[in-house]
């Protein structure tokens, strides 16, 4: 009796070792763990989120126009960000100037998009923490409505994304805008198994993804904004990645894990693990954390057993992992920052990235966990929104 009585004793320690061990405490560490602390961190959040979500109507496309732009009701309009009247030459071609948003630029169809993301977001986490199909059966109205109505559907191409007055009617630069589908992508991979998405649906909303992922691919803007040399380039394959993960595209996932290997990483990162050409810009803080928030993305969703992107190195030693040990003193302690501030939003950075969750989820890194635990997981500032695409880390875990 007393050697059952010890034995009961040694699995009962063993078992709250495990349950309150924090991540990188102990080799071996089970990423269970850490999947279980950030469900706990962000349940209340999710719940809150998915009641207001209930609540909403769809708002397409097609509920704004503006007289700006050169497509009809069903394309998908923005204003690049960075370009002013030209107070020389009033009424004239705009300006830029770079890193400081136009306040009076046409967002709707931006905001209505992101507000979609926010929605399926939070449906789709709320129906994988507690399996309720209520939550599903109210993001088929917004999918539906935004994918597959005729009235109300966007068109699959961003051919008037990013326009300059006076200068072109769209530029590659807009397909950016559209990081905000991959939790659309994702949330509906996350539901689609349910038994009340109904098998049509899905084939039908897998069809305009299928189409929009094949104008990325094959038009000049798609072809133009997978070339760019900076962050652009990053966030054209970690879009691209989603939604060819959505349709099992597996060729095309296939040719972004070269291409992350052979030209995204090896190009755009430095020696150091910085990314130059974002360091150039005139908010160099804000850029660095996106494009590598948009790269640990890209190895979350191309990794595989066989082909694992966060154990990838080049031949000059550059890694996702060099990557986030480079910036991660800076977000833990911003005053390290050697550059100077950027020039707007400074204040607002960092929020919980999603580079410190993934990462430490994939490398147990106690103190990444720690620190993403204690940033702002529900930002409210639109610019720190608009560049956080990630903002529902648990239905990609």
């Amino acid at each position: 009796m007393k050697k059952l009585h010890c034995t009961f004793l040694v699995i009962l320690i063993c078992f709250l070792q495990t349950a309150f061990t924090f991540p990188g405490d102990k080799p071996g560490f089970d990423n269970v763990n850490i999947k279980a602390q950030a469900t706990t961190i962000l349940k209340k959040q999710i719940i809150a989120a998915a009641n207001w979500a209930m609540q909403q109507q769809p708002v397409t496309v097609t509920a704004s126009f503006s007289p700006l732009s050169a497509g009809g009701k069903h394309d998908f309009f923005s204003q690049a960000d960075y370009f002013w009247p030209d107070p020389k030459n009033p009424g004239g071609p705009y300006i830029n100037r770079d890193g400081l948003t136009n306040p009076d630029n046409f967002v709707e169809h931006r905001k209505a998009m992101i507000r979609l993301s926010k929605i399926i977001g939070a449906l789709a986490s709320a129906y994988k923490l507690t399996g309720d199909e209520k939550y599903v059966k109210h993001a088929l109205v917004h999918l539906k409505a935004w994918f597959t109505d005729p009235d109300t559907m966007m068109n699959p191409n961003l051919l008037y994304a990013q326009a300059v007055i006076g200068k072109e009617t769209g530029r590659n630069y807009g397909i950016i805008d559209t990081i905000h589908l991959m939790e659309v992508a994702q949330g509906m991979l996350i539901m689609e198994n349910a038994r009340i998405f109904d098998k049509q649906s899905a084939i039908n909303i897998k069809k305009w993804f299928a189409a929009y992922t094949n104008w990325l691919n094959t038009s000049k803007p798609g072809l133009q904004e997978k070339n760019v040399k900076n962050n652009h380039a990053t966030c054209w394959a970690m879009q691209v990645a989603s939604f060819a993960k959505l349709c099992n595209n597996e060729p095309m996932l296939d040719s972004l894990r070269i291409r992350y290997k052979t030209i995204l990483l090896p190009n755009q990162m430095g020696a150091d693990g910085s990314f130059p050409l974002e360091l150039e810009r005139t908010k160099p803080y804000g850029y660095s954390i996106f494009n590598l928030d948009a790269m640990v993305m890209l190895c979350q969703i191309l990794s595989t057993p066989k082909d694992d992107l966060w154990q990838y190195e080049t031949a000059d030693g550059k890694s996702i992992k060099k990557g986030i040990v480079y910036l991660y003193p800076f977000i833990a302690d911003k005053s390290k920052w050697t550059l100077k501030p950027d020039v707007m939003y400074w204040d607002n950075w960092p929020v919980a990235q999603p580079f410190l969750l993934f990462g430490a989820n994939k490398y147990h890194e106690n103190n990444w966990f720690k620190t993403w635990a204690g940033l702002d997981h529900n930002p409210q500032v639109e610019e720190v929104i608009r560049n956080l695409p990630i903002r529902n880390p648990l239905i990609w875990l």
